[in-house]
């Protein structure tokens, strides 16, 4: 597994070297752009508008747009002398929370966490103090010159650390449009939605989904490469287009569904009793 940062996890006086590996991949499938006439790969040039001339790397230079064209230019300089000062390479664990204080809002991307020469007895201490004490560690780290916050926690016998978001940079949901507030639910209805619920409720098994897109655009290609005849497959009937009211839908919904429906039962007196 590719190492893509080494450093230290402390907490307190404890110090643990360690090795930083991506969590997670992504799988999506990359598609390139070609010349419809020739199928050339299309290429892209940096070009400056007033100059109308192509630049090259070395013209080229950082700058904050503040305002409407105006910019606030940052000499390469100064950023490597900010780089430095804020590249301690530390995973420096502030405090202990409960990981269910924690939003998945905040969730970023995750990243293994592999114990480094000597590090070997200090990692298994703190995964074995997280384990015991139900708590994961918040922490700050600097990932290629920008400072992250970040939680470490134990993951199937590994230390994992999830960069999270930092409040600011997540955005107030108050702002969000058109959101209901005082809309009357209708009971009916909601004892059907809590019906479906029920039927639809399984234990989390993250294997069984996959993504079908990217499995179906796969056997296209591979079609494609062997000189077949592609065609679309059929898609499965949906709920009439006409199917408007909410209430209907829910009852179809229900009917669509394997298992046989589940009774909210009010509790008995009996029950209150005992």
């Amino acid at each position: 597994m590719h190492t893509i940062w080494k450093g230290s996890i402390s907490f307190g006086l404890v110090n643990i070297p360690v090795k930083l590996h991506a969590a997670t991949e992504n799988k999506d499938v990359k598609l390139r752009q070609l010349h419809k006439e020739c199928h050339s790969p299309i290429n892209y040039k940096k070009v400056c508008p007033v100059c109308d001339r192509e630049v090259k790397s070395e013209e080229i230079v950082k700058a904050y747009e503040y305002a409407k064209n105006k910019f606030v230019v940052l000499d390469e300089e100064d950023l490597e002398e900010l780089r430095k000062e804020n590249e301690e390479k530390a995973v420096e664990i502030i405090e202990f929370v409960k990981l269910e204080e924690i939003d998945p809002i905040y969730f970023e991307k995750s990243y293994f966490l592999s114990p480094d020469t000597g590090g070997l007895k200090a990692y298994a201490l703190l995964r074995q103090a997280l384990k015991e004490s139900g708590k994961i560690g918040v922490a700050k780290i600097t990932i290629r010159s920008k400072e992250q916050l970040a939680v470490v926690r134990v993951y199937e016998d590994t230390l994992l650390m999830e960069t999270i978001y930092f409040p600011d940079e997540v955005r107030n949901a108050k702002d969000v449009p058109n959101i209901p507030s005082d809309e009357k639910v209708v009971q009916k209805e909601l004892e059907t939605a809590l019906m479906l619920i029920d039927q639809l409720t399984v234990k989390f098994e993250p294997e069984k989904y996959h993504d079908e897109y990217r499995t179906a655009l796969l056997e296209l290609i591979e079609q494609k490469k062997a000189g077949e005849t592609v065609t679309a497959a059929e898609k499965n009937p949906a709920i009439p287009p006409d199917m408007t009211d909410l209430m209907s839908a829910l009852e179809a919904s229900l009917n669509k569904t394997k298992k046989k429906p589940a009774t909210r039962k009010k509790k008995t007196k009996e029950k209150k009793e005992a």
